[in-house]
């Protein structure tokens, strides 16, 4: 079914499977003419990215890496589950599956095969901010993938019949990795229960009742809708020349007509008024708790303003927690003679187009409760409002994130990903440098402040995983928590 596209590198740290939207842009793009320069140029980063806007209004953002003879070539389109509306939870994921079944010159199924003959792999991703697609080819083909990434964009249509048996498999795939995952079906419960008015209570996936209630022109609706110019960047990355990627990307993406990205209303999630609590019963070999806390999100990693302070200190407390071997939450809940958990962890969702939270979560021990384990994460954090934490500390986790930036530039779609999503994001083409040295600055007072003021029951929603009796010879395979939805 679908595998994992592995984001690496400090923008997954923060944004966990989501990513911030820039401004939306409701104004149809400027026409092109004869006279119009090929393209407006946007500053350059220091890794020597540059960025384009098309006459259309579509961006182009080139990456070279002359270090071997490959290119990467994504699509990001701003859009994903939170742009759905009731009724239609799915669509956006379903739609990226049947993006792969043809084109009046493309028939379906064929797009993989003429990318796999070109020496190519090729895959998709869903998120509720964003849907990208991307093929990694020798960098000498990256023409032909440039036009049949163009085409589809543009000209996606199939059969009924396609979707038909499209939807089936889209089915299966919700029943293979969220009803028969335990872990999984808590997630999804989990965000149904923490979030009221944000679009974030749907799951990527979609209801099975919405799915089963999809229609072919719910797809092609939403296609027509959201798939437009100046709501997409093309990233390439890898051994290209910059000139000939504009002028490709102006010939196969420029030529697509403008026209207007939707308007997008505004769905504030409301205040939390009080604990939150759930239980979920599946059939599971050990039980689960998962803590949600309502945090700030990071808005622009310029021009600071408290809520993207607080979101930065709250990144950097939970990589105290649990963000290398032996931090804090291992420490006290997964070693000695009386530990409680079998595992334990943190996560700070804090980019995003919808509300962020901090997560905390931990499997107990053989013969610990799931209360307990709820009861030992809370504490470590309530240790770190208490007592702070140390220089050293600090300096131990923000130099594993400059190593981790390091280690993602010998990845292409490491590279490519960092500036699709920053794109997405509304971030600049520095977003993870200028983000890294905001949370260099981050001091022990800092962290200990946001411990001291999110994490109380007013603004937390827990789930807990009641195991139920498996049947016999069936272990479950556990899963963990993610918002991304993947075609193969």
């Amino acid at each position: 079914m679908k595998r994992a596209l592995p984001f690496l590198g400090l923008m997954a740290c923060l944004a966990a499977g989501t990513a911030a939207a820039q401004s939306d842009r409701t104004s149809q793009p400027p026409a092109k003419s004869a006279s119009a320069p090929l393209a407006r140029a946007v500053p350059v980063s220091s890794s020597g990215a540059q960025q384009f806007q098309l006459a259309n209004g579509m961006q182009l953002i080139v990456q070279p890496d002359r270090r071997a003879p490959t290119a990467m070539h994504m699509v990001w389109v701003r859009v994903g589950s939170m742009d759905e509306v009731d009724g239609t939870s799915g669509v956006a994921h379903v739609l990226e599956h049947m993006m792969f079944k043809g084109t009046k010159s493309v028939p379906p199924g064929d797009f993989s095969r003429r990318v796999a003959a070109l020496g190519g792999q090729e895959n998709a991703f869903t998120s509720r901010d964003y849907t990208g697609y991307y093929q990694q080819i020798p960098s000498h083909r990256l023409e032909e993938v440039m036009r049949l990434e163009a085409d589809r964009f543009a000209h996606n249509q199939w059969p009924d019949a396609e979707f038909r048996k499209e939807i089936e498999v889209v089915k299966e795939e919700r029943r293979m990795r969220t009803e028969d995952q335990p872990r999984a079906l808590l997630w999804e419960q989990l965000g149904a229960a923490a979030f009221v008015a944000s679009p974030y209570r749907r799951p990527v996936v979609g209801w099975m009742s919405d799915l089963d209630a999809m229609a072919p022109d719910d797809v092609r609706q939403f296609h027509h809708r959201w798939y437009v110019p100046g709501n997409a960047t093309v990233v390439v990355a890898g051994d290209v020349d910059v000139a000939k990627v504009r002028a490709l990307a102006e010939k196969y993406y420029g030529s697509i007509p403008a026209r207007a990205v939707p308007e997008r209303k505004p769905r504030i999630e409301p205040a939390q008024r009080g604990l939150r609590r759930i239980e979920v019963k599946a059939p599971a070999e050990q039980a689960y708790v998962a803590l949600a806390f309502r945090v700030p999100r990071l808005a622009s990693p310029d021009a600071l303003t408290a809520d993207d302070r607080d979101a930065l200190a709250l990144t950097v407390l939970s990589a105290v927690l649990s963000g290398y071997d032996g931090a804090r939450l291992e420490r006290g809940l997964t070693q000695g003679a009386d530990r409680v958990a079998d595992s334990a962890d943190s996560g700070a969702s804090v980019v995003g187009r919808g509300p962020a939270q901090f997560v905390l979560t931990g499997v107990p021990a053989q013969g610990k409760t799931a209360q307990q384990v709820e009861e030992a994460l809370r504490a470590e954090v309530a240790r770190v409002a208490r007592e702070g934490v140390s220089s050293a500390e600090l300096e131990r986790v923000k130099t594993q994130w400059m190593a981790s930036k390091v280690y993602g530039r010998d990845s292409l779609q490491s590279q490519a990903s960092e500036l699709g999503s920053n794109w997405v994001q509304g971030f600049g083409l520095d977003a993870e440098d200028r983000i890294l040295a905001q949370l260099r600055t981050v001091t022990p007072q800092q962290v200990q402040s946001v411990a001291q003021r999110y994490f109380g029951d007013d603004q937390l929603t827990v789930a807990t995983l009641l195991p139920q009796p498996l049947a016999a010879g069936t272990p479950r395979p556990s899963t963990a928590p993610g918002s991304a939805a993947h075609r193969h």
